[in-house]
């Protein structure tokens, strides 16, 4: 009998106010319950804590900052309560993240995230390319579905739509880097963007979702010839190394490589990859 060996993924689900991450968790929790997993649901922290009264507009700069310290703190212990629930976990699992780590550098700047980082020992690069196995971005409604843009339903979001555009936006920069980090517009109606969040996770795991799900997602990558304009005409990007070390196979049919990715001289395994030719 064939030994197959246990998974667990962890998914991180994040995007602007009301981009359907609620919706999308229970969605995509039933789904994989009904594949036979295990499916864990971390809670959003800042929802958490926000709804004990706290309200941004009352602290000072210094209290917001330690605010988010605390926020990534308790966020961080959180999910590793459920990531070691998963790896004993007897099946597959699924854990799925109400937002990450990385959505806490959305809402203070750069210098204060940094500070952050180097007086907790935490690494920007870990955080955000090795804790988590795939980033879905929800983009907010109030980004290509301003008609259906509403707070009304959460009693601690109250964001107008040109802010929340904004928010989605750093949302999304904070995650730039991630190798599997996936972005799903509002350039259909919403269940067909739900469908296509499952699909998107689906495809990371392999996993045939024959006609439950219609998808077209393409991986696509450019060869771009240089010399290229200066950083500052492009939105936010990481740049990052990428190493491959092609390993022997019994066939040449089969490939196999062990990927390592990192920046600034962080460059850990991150994957080995096999593909037929």
């Amino acid at each position: 009998m064939e030994n197959k060996e246990r998974r667990v993924y962890k998914v991180v689900l994040t995007g602007g106010p009301c981009g359907g991450k609620t919706t999308g968790q229970s969605r995509l929790c039933t789904f994989f319950e009904n594949l036979g997993w295990k499916v864990f649901r971390v809670p959003e922290t800042a929802t958490v804590l926000l709804s004990g009264g706290i309200k941004f507009s009352d602290l000072s700069e210094e209290e917001g900052y330690k605010f988010q310290e605390n926020l990534l703190k308790t966020m961080l212990q959180i999910e590793n309560t459920f990531f070691e629930l998963g790896e004993s976990c007897s099946r597959d699992c699924l854990i799925i993240c109400d937002r990450g780590a990385m959505d806490a550098s959305a809402f203070i700047s750069r210098d204060k995230w940094e500070r952050m980082m180097s007086a907790n020992g935490w690494n920007s690069v870990e955080l955000r390319d090795n804790r988590y196995n795939q980033i879905v971005h929800l983009v907010s409604a109030a980004n290509g579905a301003e008609d259906f843009y509403s707070t009304e339903d959460h009693a601690c979001r109250s964001e107008t739509v040109v802010l929340a555009r904004e928010l989605d936006y750093n949302a999304a920069a904070a995650w730039v880097g991630h190798p599997y980090f996936d972005v799903i517009d509002n350039s259909t109606d919403f269940e067909t963007k739900i469908c296509r969040m499952i699909a998107s996770v689906c495809q990371k795991l392999g996993i045939d979702t024959g006609d439950r799900l219609t998808t077209n997602s393409r991986k696509r990558k450019f060869l771009v010839r240089g010399p290229l304009p200066d950083d500052s005409v492009f939105p936010p990007f990481q740049d990052f190394d990428v190493v491959h070390n092609y390993l022997q196979t019994s066939t040449p049919s089969m490939q196999a490589r062990l990927r390592k990715r990192g920046q600034k001289g962080t460059n850990k395994p991150n994957n080995i990859l096999v593909a037929t030719s």
